[in-house]
């Protein structure tokens, strides 16, 4: 079927004409959004990595108002069917909603005005970043809704289904397919290569495998090839940073982050490589951009330096979920305790980072899990960290995360938190026991020396006596984060890789030589 605007052929199935004619309620993206410069409010770099690689797509889907036609009823989609997009009345005029929903109004009026030439150039100058930025497997981001978003774009613009571009993404969404039984289909919002095999490395050590096993070293001779080497929009706030990070998925070189890159090199250190000179090369590289993406406050966000404006927050159009980077908690965790294995623990760049954790800590103990469900992964994360810092086991911090995750264990020995807690405090660390977040809480009792405390006897119980013949745990919850409460993540390998991690520094005490 053929893309169509409005009005031209008639509704489509399953829209009624008069919902048509409340697209003007809906809020205004315009395409040229894209010239502003980087130093300019909200520039297109003001978004995070995710929103800003959908946002650009989505100015000219805006621009362009296509009409497809829907086999089916839309009416689910909508709170009220019949006024899907209801008007909002205004905010007061002096404050930032109220400020924004005038400015939406007039965007919505220079849309009739628009010079045509200036909005064809910028739907232009859209498409060219849109393409640039398309990785080798046909994706972009390595993540599912901007690839989605990209390729509706470039049709818009003319790119057939037969060109290499389109071609190329459509075969991409394709590998993110899965097929059930019944033969529907789904796709994966992303996939996490990387990620999984730095912690699954990370694990198997600790537990105990030798570093230069076989399995290990193919582990870290295919993370090594994975390190990219390359600029990508993070290069736009520090042009003078040399590349060295790792990305999340297979192919994703424009977007590199700061978590894995921290996590790989705690799990090449773990490794005993033949060819010790590349794996020291790869190591600096990583070492010197993670500390050139540290934000202004000493911490750092997963993809980008200083990404805290608010105001993007504050747009109509961004109702889908988080939309900045800001710096959290647990991925500056994970850089500090990367950092501290590489001997830098007194670096004032690691002590200024350190500081921003200790002033993050919650009134109860606890620390807030950006990346994972929630303060258990925060924790989890932050205590580690900490003590590899050179924080005493007696710092008042690390006492209260421990007085915190005894008052938090459930009466199974294990713990457990379901997503409600990002709706509000009163449900910190509520729910039923699962693997991952048990093995996060034993990895800080681990760290703050409890090994022989009640707390850790109790939890490395519940690990053994819910543990499979076969090996594994069961986990039927969601304990990875994309955007607090909005979008959940099941990473597969959590309820195998943080039990392991925990039982293998539980059982042997500290953490393997080269850690």
């Amino acid at each position: 079927m053929r893309l169509r605007r409005p009005g031209a052929g008639g509704p489509a199935p399953g829209l009624a004409c008069g919902r048509l004619r409340r697209r003007h309620r809906l809020p205004e993206l315009p395409p040229e959004l894209i010239f502003l410069p980087p130093w300019a409010p909200l520039n297109i770099y003001d978004f995070g990595c995710w929103a800003r690689q959908t946002i650009v797509p989505l100015t000219v889907v805006s621009a362009k108002r296509p009409v497809r036609p829907a086999p089916f009823p839309l009416d689910e989609l909508h709170t009220d069917p019949a006024d899907p997009a209801p008007r909002a009345r205004f905010a007061p005029l002096a404050s930032w909603n109220g400020a924004f929903q005038r400015l939406d109004r007039v965007l919505h009026a220079y849309r009739k005005v628009a010079p045509r030439a200036l909005r064809k150039a910028a739907m232009a100058t859209a498409g060219r970043w849109i393409v640039e930025r398309q990785e080798n497997d046909g994706c972009w981001g390595g993540i599912q809704p901007p690839a989605v978003y990209s390729m509706i774009a470039l049709h818009l613009l003319g790119y057939d289904l037969g060109h290499p571009v389109m071609r190329a993404g459509l075969e991409s969404l394709d590998r993110f397919t899965l097929t059930r039984e019944d033969g529907s289909r789904m796709v994966e919002a992303c996939q996490s290569p990387v990620w999984d095999t730095c912690l699954a490395t990370i694990a198997l050590a600790d537990a105990g495998v030798p570093a230069d096993h076989p399995q290990l070293v193919r582990a870290a001779d295919w993370m090594l090839d994975e390190q990219i080497e390359r600029p990508g929009d993070w290069s736009v706030r520090r042009p003078h940073l040399a590349p060295g990070g790792w990305a999340f998925e297979f192919h994703n070189d424009n977007y590199p982050d700061i978590d894995d890159t921290a996590e790989v090199v705690l799990a090449l250190r773990r490794v005993r490589h033949p060819d010790t000179a590349r794996m020291e090369r790869a190591i600096s590289l990583g070492v010197r951009w993670n500390l050139g993406m540290q934000s202004k406050n000493g911490a750092w966000g997963a993809f980008d330096v200083d990404n805290t404006s608010s105001l993007p927050n504050r747009l109509p159009f961004c109702d889908f979920g988080e939309v900045v980077d800001p710096p959290s908690a647990d991925v500056t965790a994970h850089v500090v305790e990367m950092l501290a294995a590489e001997g830098l623990a007194a670096d004032p760049r690691t002590r200024r980072a350190v500081d921003w954790l200790l002033a993050e800590q919650e009134p109860s103990g606890a620390w807030f899990g950006r990346w994972g469900v929630n303060y258990l992964y925060g924790t989890g994360s932050a205590v580690p960290a900490l003590v590899d810092a050179g924080l005493p086991t007696t710092h008042p911090a690390i006492r209260r995360a421990v007085a915190w995750l005894e008052s938090v264990q459930n009466d199974d020995g294990g713990w457990g938190e379901d997503l409600r807690s990002y709706r509000g405090q009163g449900r910190m660390a509520r729910g039923a026991s699962t693997a991952s977040q048990t093995g996060w809480a034993l990895m800080a009792l681990l760290a703050a020396g409890e090994r022989e405390s009640r707390a850790a006897r109790r939890g490395v119980t519940f690990l053994a006596e819910t543990q499979h013949e076969d090996g594994s745990w069961e986990e039927p919850y969601y304990t990875g984060t994309g955007f607090p409460w909005d979008f959940s993540i099941n990473y597969h390998l959590y309820r195998q890789v943080f039990p392991l991690t925990a039982l293998g520094r539980y059982t042997r005490g500290a953490a393997p030589e080269g850690a």
